[in-house]
């Protein structure tokens, strides 16, 4: 018996599904093509309060999806929108917005199904020859090296797992990105050694 169709889809799967960068995606969810969502606690809209999933504004969080230079680890929203609904909600408590990371921000999978349908998309084959290893760690943890010697250590460990999933995402030749568990494993050590020294 085959699984029901996918509920949601993490932007960085996206990235890697459609082979482009994330700023397209942005792009197209900012012209109307389907909506980048998440889900929320518990906030204020003026006299609404508003929970659960919604859509987000793409344009209060549109720096992270800039082509060139360092990408901010999260962005806050200001504008949300639950299903079926049309006018923007403007969170006015939390007053500073909610906050959100990449890996908060996911397209409905009827979406995908929908966009790919209409621009005649087809999945890149996932494919490993040989003894290539599956993921390229050396060049993802030199990359993250280079970053940690100009930014400084990471905030937390899992705003440095959503680093190494989005370097993957924009760099994996394979198409395929580490699940958090498995980067996780592999960053405890570096982690606790670095949050000792700094």
């Amino acid at each position: 018996m085959a699984l029901p169709r996918r509920i949601f889809y993490a932007l960085n799967e996206i990235a890697i599904r459609w082979d482009c960068p994330l700023a397209d995606i942005a792009g197209w969810a900012s012209a109307g093509y389907f909506d980048i969502v998440t889900g929320i606690k518990r906030v204020q809209c003026c006299s609404q309060a508003l929970e659960g999933l919604v859509a987000v504004s793409i344009m209060d969080v549109l720096p992270m999806f800039r082509r060139h230079g360092t990408l901010p680890a999260t962005g806050r929203i200001h504008h949300i929108r639950p299903p079926g609904v049309t006018e923007w909600a403007f969170v006015t408590d939390p007053e500073d917005g909610i906050e959100v990371t990449l890996a908060d921000l996911m397209i409905r999978g009827e979406d995908v199904q929908r966009f790919e349908d209409q621009h005649e998309l087809s999945r890149r084959p996932v494919t490993n020859i040989g003894t290539t290893p599956r993921y390229a760690w050396d060049d993802a943890f030199l990359a993250e090296i280079l970053r940690i010697h100009e930014q400084g250590v990471p905030a937390t460990q899992a705003e440095w797992i959503g680093r190494i999933q989005e370097w993957f995402a924009m760099n994996s030749k394979s198409g395929d990105v580490p699940d958090e568990r498995t980067i996780r494993r592999r960053l405890t050590p570096a982690w606790k050694s670095l949050r000792i020294s700094a």
